[in-house]
């Protein structure tokens, strides 16, 4: 069933919608691609539900859990109230369905993943399983050389056989080009249809051959409408493990990071992601603020609503107005 991406703008139907998004729009329905030309208004069929902007307009995907832990889906936009830089925003648009999704696994091969790739290939072919049949999914190895784990002819699937091929067929050795590797997939993601992107880092966070660095990473996240899971699979051997890497590329773009005690653990990692990505609101609303481009805006998204308790929502911390600067970073122990 269509439901209305329409908030409380009062805008009616058979309008067009044109994002204007040049730097950042926070998630799921315009992703990384240019704005569509508007559609034409002798185009047979049944009416369009779109809606006609002409300023900036901030996207953000929103997961929200009650306090035993399950997911909030039955909410109303009314629900929901969004600050930036601490003042109330007014929404503008809202949605709560499942949409298709662009995927990237991105998977260390470096030495000391060797005896954990069989779970990280259970992992990647459940992930699949739990998905929508209509995403699209691809995989990106690394060690300390960066390669796409799917032949050219095959640039993007959703059969769980090739996705474990993909990631059992890269040899396990060598030092860590995370960074590397993560600037690879993002860039993949274009190549997909859904415009809802989503990276799922599996890794045990640690680099020492990339040629970018945590800062670049973070840039890149902050600019971008991709979300980021990480999995960090590690044990006390790992000289080169770094969880704090790990949450701030999951925070920054309103992902979550996973620490698995155990190895096998992996598998229910990637279902419990898979049911998270479908299971998100859209927000969206056009910023009050008048920051100078580069400046990094804070965002906050809370949600109430009787007989539920309290709620927790997830979502993107904020993003980056109109230019490039370096997101805010915490000293957590990452380097």
């Amino acid at each position: 069933m269509r439901q209305s991406i329409l908030g409380r703008s009062g805008v009616n139907r058979h309008y067009v919608y044109t994002l204007a998004l040049p730097l950042l729009l926070l998630t799921g329905l315009v992703g990384d691609t240019a704005p569509q030309a508007p559609a034409s208004t002798e185009a047979q069929g049944p009416p369009v539900y779109q809606i006609s902007v002409n300023v900036h307009l901030v996207v953000l995907n929103a997961t929200v859990r009650d306090g035993k832990g399950r997911f909030a889906t039955d909410l109303n936009e009314q629900d929901f109230q969004v600050y930036e830089e601490g003042v109330l925003q007014t929404i503008r648009l809202f949605r709560h369905e499942d949409i298709p999704v662009t995927v990237g696994l991105v998977v260390d091969h470096s030495g000391s993943m060797r005896p954990k790739l069989g779970d990280v290939i259970a992992a990647a072919q459940l992930f699949v399983q739990s998905s929508s049949p209509d995403d699209q999914m691809f995989v990106v190895n690394f060690n300390e050389k960066v390669s796409l784990g799917l032949p050219d002819n095959l640039p993007l699937s959703n059969r769980p056989e090739d996705l474990g091929s993909a990631v059992a067929n890269a040899p396990t050795t060598g030092r860590t080009a995370l960074y590397d590797a993560v600037f690879e997939a993002r860039n993949r993601l274009s190549t997909g249809g859904p415009e809802k992107k989503v990276l799922i880092v599996i890794s045990d966070g640690g680099d020492n051959a990339s040629k970018h660095t945590l800062a670049d990473v973070l840039k890149m996240a902050g600019q971008s409408t991709t979300l980021v899971y990480t999995i960090g699979i590690f044990d006390d051997s790992d000289r080169d493990r770094n969880p704090g890497v790990l949450r701030r590329l999951a925070g920054v773009t309103g992902g979550e990071a996973f620490f698995p005690s155990e190895y096998k653990e992996v598998v229910a990692t990637c279902q419990r992601i898979a049911r998270d990505i479908r299971n998100q609101y859209t927000i969206g609303y056009h910023s009050t603020s008048a920051a100078k481009p580069g400046a990094f805006l804070n965002v906050r998204v809370a949600a109430g609503a009787a007989g539920h308790g309290k709620l927790s929502v997830r979502a993107r911390s904020g993003y980056i107005a109109g230019g490039e600067v370096r997101p805010p970073v915490k000293d957590d122990g990452a380097r």
